[in-house]
Formats: structure tokens, sequence, C-alpha cells
């Protein structure tokens, strides 16, 4: 068994319940031969150790052949599968769905034509129930087959059914097909770039997004279909920092699901996401009370619903809580008491207990820089800024990437290492280098960088109420208000004028 499939198979074990861990053992034990047993053995080996090493495995059970350990962990691999899908079949309709289409499919293999067919029927009405048009159509499919192959007594009335029931399907198949590889390629384009910078990027991405949107009308689609134009909506607005449509849709996508509250538990895991990006749009169009609001609704729909979460609902859950968590502070500026809050989300991205992609580490390393940031921790801030700088994902969110080297030169220069600050300018020139353009704020924090080793200490709060005045003029420019939604530029400069910290100037203003 290759590597990448022997660490699938510990990280499934590992993921295992304790009510789970007894139901495979039972579903194991169900079996006599000592030969078939030998998975058993793997199993328990993996479950009690925190390593893997083969040579252990092989010491402790002899009768575990080397030759055979690969054939060993494909069959453990499929007995956990088929153990989990029997023990949660109940709790998930599709499943259901399939297996009233294998059923179908042994009814007429005996020859029993009509038991299909009715079989076909009610595999049919469960699909159709759960929106889940490729499921439908393949029993349509196979019932079709049937009519053709087999004289049933109902021909000519259901020909003229099946094909209207097939173009209807296959109609709502081809929309979803495209309007979910429209959202997943916006979506694509955001993680590589980020948010729009200039009129350019905003004319690409709005020809891009018109040319694929198709031409279709918001009443007659299906569930997914309405999500998945949502979605695509969702990342375009987004994309170009329109944050009263990325609300709007946002919504949309919240009532979607609300509307038929069986689709939460069947993809709650979308439900959660639709609720973060509402959320986020609130976040990032500074609507502090009503963000509140919505927090507190998300929490309690957490607190309510996470007893039926898997393991996949979960992470996703916890997910959007440390975000909005961390949002909640920079809307507030609480950083002191929001360092506090930071030791359950360290420890998780420690040990990845929730499987995250890179994409939203990395971010959540520069959310958690600028928490420590306001709090005038800058070691601390510098430490997580490094792991995005020397990170590996070199063409994932340059935005972030960018904008966490900026923040880097402000911690050195808070801790006063003007030889680093000098040193790091040359490397940042150099990462941007690569990208095409600046935007403005970030050519004014640079030049004033470079001319800090040359400013006389009494010429300082001058320089600093000047670079203020030169960035008011960004803070609400379309394209250049991303800096400051994370560490509040502005309040920064305030703080050094004044003599005070960031978190006294923010919330100075919110009063």
């Amino acid at each position: 068994m290759p590597k990448q499939q022997t660490d699938q198979l510990i990280v499934l074990i590992q993921s295992l319940t304790k009510a789970e861990k007894r139901n495979f053992r039972l579903f194991a034990n169900r079996q006599n031969s000592s030969e078939e047993k030998l998975f058993v053995q793997l199993f328990d080996y993996v479950e009690k150790s925190r390593v893997f090493h083969e040579e252990d495995l092989l010491k402790k059970y002899p009768q575990i052949k080397k030759s055979q350990l690969s054939n060993i962990k494909a069959n453990l691999y499929r007995q956990l599968l088929s153990s989990l899908r029997l023990l949660h079949k109940q709790g998930y309709e599709d499943f259901a769905v399939r297996e009233m289409l294998d059923s179908a499919r042994i009814l007429h293999s005996k020859g029993m034509y009509s038991a299909a067919l009715d079989m076909l029927e009610k595999a049919k009405k469960t699909a159709n129930q759960l929106n889940d048009a490729p499921l439908a159509y393949a029993a349509l499919d196979f019932e079709r087959k049937i009519e053709n192959q087999h004289i049933t007594g109902s021909m000519a009335d259901k020909a003229l059914s099946i094909k209207e029931q097939s173009d209807t399907l296959v109609s709502a198949i081809r929309n979803s097909n495209d309007l979910a590889n429209l959202s997943l390629l916006l979506y694509g384009l955001y993680l590589k770039y980020g948010y729009v910078k200039d009129d350019r990027d905003y004319e690409y991405i709005s020809t891009y997004f018109n040319a694929h949107l198709p031409k279709i009308s918001v009443r007659d689609l299906n569930f997914y279909e309405k999500l998945y134009y949502f979605q695509s909506l969702v990342w375009y607005y987004h994309m170009v920092q329109d944050f009263a449509n990325y609300y709007k849709f946002s919504q949309k996508w919240v009532e979607t699901f609300e509307s038929e509250p069986v689709m939460i538990e069947k993809d709650t895991a979308l439900y959660i996401k639709g609720l973060h990006n509402a959320l986020n749009a609130l976040y990032m169009a500074g609507k502090r009370e009503k963000f509140a609001i919505c927090f507190q609704k998300f929490e309690i729909i957490g607190d309510s619903h996470s007893p039926f979460f898997s393991t996949n609902d979960h992470s996703v859950y916890q997910l959007v809580h440390h975000i909005h968590l961390l949002n909640s502070i920079f809307l507030t500026g609480e950083y002191d008491k929001g360092v506090k809050q930071l030791q359950p989300l360290e420890l998780a991205l420690k040990k990845n207990v929730h499987n995250w992609d890179n994409n939203k580490i990395m971010v959540f390393y520069y959310k958690i820089a600028c928490v420590y940031f306001g709090a005038d921790e800058y070691g601390k801030s510098l430490t997580y800024l490094n792991l995005i700088i020397n990170g590996p994902s070199s063409d994932l969110r340059l935005d972030i990437q960018c904008f966490a080297r900026f923040l880097s030169l402000i911690a050195h220069y808070e801790l006063g290492n003007e030889v680093l600050v000098s040193y790091q300018i040359k490397s940042v020139y150099r990462f941007l280098s690569n990208m095409e353009d600046l935007q403005g704020v970030q050519k004014e924090i640079l030049a004033f960088l470079r001319k800090t080793p040359r400013i006389y200490p009494s010429e300082v709060k001058t320089a600093f109420r000047s670079l203020r005045s030169r960035l008011l003029q960004y803070k609400d420019h379309p394209y250049e208000k991303r800096p400051f939604l994370y560490l509040d530029i502005i309040a920064w400069l305030d703080s050094k004028i004044n003599g005070s910290r960031i978190q006294t100037e923010i919330r100075e203003k919110i009063k």
C-alpha cells in the first residue's frame, strides 16, 4: 500500500469516535477466519500507537508477514469504510437512494422487472426530495433501460413521462454543472490573487464572470441550482469588494437553506459557509452591531446542532467560529482580551486537529499576528508572520503574503530593529518585483520606512502626521481599503502621535 494511502488509513483510524471503534470491532468479529483477523491486529496497533513504525508492528505481531502488509492495510481500509457505511447509513438519505438503486439492479437480474421499476420509482422520489438531480437521473436512466428491453404493460404512457422527466433533470444538471464550475473557478482565482487591486483587475474579473454566467431565471431553479448561482455571485462581489451585494447574496445563500430545513441536515457544512460569508460581509463593511447579533445567532446554531455534526461539519464550524472570534476582536479593538482567547486556536493550528488547508492556515497566521501586534506583543506577532513569509505556499494568497511582509516591517520598526528594517525593505522589494503593481497604501508605508533612519527624534511625530494624512485618502477607496481591515493603520499612527495604544485609539473612535 503506497505511503499516501497508508497515511490516509492512519488518519481515518485516528478520526474514529469510541462508538465507531466499538462498532468496527463488532463488525470485524462477524468473521471467524484467523487469516482475516490480521487486519484487526493492524487496527489495534495503529489505534494504540501515536506513530506508525512498520518494523515495530512486524516485531509485535510476528504472524503478520512483511509481504502481506500491503494487502492487509488495503483490506483494513475497505473494512473500516464498510463498517462506517453500515453504521451511518440511517443518517444520510442519499445512502438509501443508492441502496435502492442496487436493490433494483438485483431485482432486475432476477427477472423481477415490475419490482425493479417500483424500487426505482421510490429512489427517484427520495432523490427529488433531496434535490439530488444526478441520483434521480441515474434511477430514471435505469428505468428507461428496463422499459426499452422488456414489455412492462406501461410503455405508451411511460415513454412520454420518461422523456419529460429526463429533459427536466438534464436541464437541472447542466445548469448546476455550469454554475458549480463558475463558482469553483472564481474561488480558484480568489485563492490565487485575492481581491481586485485596480480597475484592470476589476475589468478582468467582471468580464470573466459575465462571460461564464448562464442566462437563467432564478424562479425556475431547483435548490442546488439556486445555491450555486448565489455562491457564484458571493465570490464575485467578494472579490470586487462590493460588500453590500456580498452580504445580500450571502443572505440569499442562507435563506435558500432555511426555506428547506431538511437540506440543512443534508449539507450542514455548506449552510455554515453561507452563514460565514454573511458574517464576513458585515465585518468587512464595519457593521459592528449587526455583526455582533449575527455572530450570537451563529453560536446558538452551533450549540443546538453540534451534537449532530459530522467530523467535517465540526471542522467547518470551528473554522468559521475562530475566524469571526478574531474579526470581533478587530471590530472592537479589544486586543488584550483577544490575546487570551487565542490559545484554543493556536493549539488547533499546531496539531492541525481539523485538517484545515494551507490557505485557511495562512489567513489564521496573519490574523493572529495582527492581534498580537495590536496588543503590543511584537515578538509573537513576528513569529506568526515568519510562518507566512518563510512558508511553502509561494503562489497562494499573494495579497496575504504581501500584507504579512509589511506588518513584519512595522513590527521590526516598533522593536527598534533599524538594521533589520533596512535589510527587510530590500527583501520586500524583491518579493514585490514579482507582482505587477504596488497599491497606494503599500507605496506610502514603504516610502516612510525607507526614510525613518534619517528622521530626527524631534521630527518623528510630524512624519507620522504626514503619513497619516496621506493614508486617509485611501481609507475609503474601493481597491485600497483592504490593508485597514485586520489592522487599523490609522489607529496605529494615532497611537504613535498621541503616545497611546492602538486599542485605546480604536475604542475612542467607536465611542
